[in-house]
């Protein structure tokens, strides 16, 4: 686990403020963005029908499989047999795109789901890896 430097504030992305130059302290991203490591793993988003929710292709997703799915939370589904992510809803029993050109999935009886874990966080590289 490495640390790295906090600032005390956030960073401006209006016009910068010369008062904000203070380190905090040191934060570590396995400590910011994993609270079960265990049940944690992480995952490679593929394609655009997250974006809506700021969900990229290419971004790292932050998966728990501690954390109990509930309505409205984006997951990591096996459909048959097939990994995706998307938003669960419970109410109409159906596995939302977070893009309009998709349609919703609808989940049959019958049908082989599982629920991987609940996306917890994402992290997007704005330079290629």
């Amino acid at each position: 686990m490495k640390l790295s430097p906090l600032y005390g504030s956030g960073v401006s992305c209006g016009f910068p403020s010369p008062a904000d130059d203070h380190k905090e302290a040191a934060l570590s991203l396995d400590q910011h963005l994993i609270t079960s490591p265990a049940a944690t793993f992480l995952a490679r988003a593929n394609g655009d029908s997250m974006q809506n929710l700021g969900i990229f292709d290419r971004d790292l997703l932050v998966v728990d499989r501690s954390l109990i799915p509930i309505h409205g939370d984006v997951v990591v589904v096996a459909l048959d047999g097939q990994l995706t992510c998307k938003v669960l809803d419970r109410q109409q029993g159906r596995l939302l795109s977070a893009n309009d050109k998709y349609a919703p999935i609808p989940i049959w009886e019958g049908q082989e789901l599982i629920v991987e874990g609940v996306v917890k966080a994402s992290v997007r590289y704005h330079r290629p890896c």
